[in-house]
């Protein structure tokens, strides 16, 4: 018999006389047994503003001394690998999920078999349909952050006619449709009112971005409004707009004053984006899991997260931050 598997029958004695003694001198063997677990599910590992998530809820779990179990989707609409993330979890014994939903819909049978189980289950940023499948949302107002932008690019335009391109999410995913009506409203249009000439999904990712404005180029040259569901996209509608020379006679607005996104409204690619603080959702939402885990209090309903529109050209009735505070400020650092 070897040295190591002499010594496990004594770790397992040390260990189950520590659970009937709680002696002093067994804190560190059952200290890992104690921590609070706490998992994260974005839907995506690869967006910037995801990634900038991940980093809120793992200085988080790092202050409160929690385990932080992290997953995400293979892509932006990915149910399945969510679905598999919250069973996972649930079997590893976290007490409290935090959770981005691709399918806002879809996975509430998923939520509610955490929650059956025990499992406070909180939304971050994109709330699910209904939205009280959750036990709380931490998030931006989307539909504000949509309306701000609209109002923006409405005074921006100065009464010239407007030719709008809509660069979306995906069908029926909440965030989407909230940010897209918010920018309808703010820039006074409806739903298919003839302005709005061309509307294409990119799932927010950059290359879907840039081929969705060459369609919309295509179907619509004179286009000369621009709205993206988040900047990855907006990148890649200024990259068509710059390939067929139109770049400097089209306004792109967009949503999530990331870095990034906040030095392309700097530089001039964008000319406004709503800046939402991901680090901050992540954070609490990490906090009010350690919380639940310790006592048993849950977190209940919404929690808005803030939103400031972000611009080096203010417009007189549009209350705005410029790119100074925007870099200062970035992903809620």
């Amino acid at each position: 018999m070897n040295l190591k598997s002499r010594r496990q029958p004594v770790v397992r004695r040390i260990v189950t006389l520590c659970v009937a003694a709680s002696a002093v001198w067994c804190a560190g063997a059952t200290q890992a047994a104690d921590q609070p677990v706490v998992g994260l599910i974005t839907k995506t590992d690869t967006n910037p503003f995801f990634v900038k998530m991940r980093q809120g809820a793992e200085a988080a779990a790092q202050k409160d001394g929690a385990k932080l179990l992290t997953a995400a989707g293979k892509f932006d609409g990915d149910n399945a690998s969510q679905v598999t993330a919250i069973e996972n979890m649930i079997t590893a014994g976290a007490k409290a999920i935090l959770i981005t939903p691709s399918d806002t819909k879809a996975i509430v049978p998923s939520i509610k078999k955490a929650r059956a189980a025990g499992v406070m289950v909180i939304a971050l940023d994109t709330p699910t349909e209904p939205q009280d499948a959750t036990d709380a949302l931490f998030a931006t107002d989307n539909f504000k952050a949509g309306v701000l932008i609209g109002q923006y690019a409405k005074a921006a335009m100065g009464g010239k006619p407007a030719k709008i391109a809509t660069l979306d999410l995906a069908p029926g995913v909440s965030v989407g449709v909230l940010r897209h009506n918010g920018f309808l409203q703010g820039f006074g249009v409806k739903e298919g009112d003839p302005a709005i000439v061309c509307s294409q999904d990119t799932r927010g990712d950059q290359a879907k971005g840039q081929t969705a404005m060459e369609n919309c180029l295509q179907k619509s040259p004179d286009i000369n409004v621009v709205y993206t569901i988040n900047e990855p996209a907006a990148a890649g509608a200024y990259r068509a707009l710059k390939a067929a020379g139109k770049d400097k006679d089209v306004m792109i607005v967009s949503i999530d004053g990331g870095c990034e996104g906040v030095r392309n409204v700097k530089a001039g690619a964008i000319a406004a984006t709503s800046q939402q603080y991901p680090l901050k959702m992540a954070a609490l939402g990490v906090d009010a899991g350690v919380e639940y885990a310790k006592t048993g209090k849950k977190v209940a309903g919404y929690h808005d997260t803030g939103v400031t529109l972000i611009t080096d050209k203010a417009m007189n009735g549009v209350d705005s931050k410029d790119t100074t505070f925007g870099l200062a400020n970035c992903w809620g650092q």
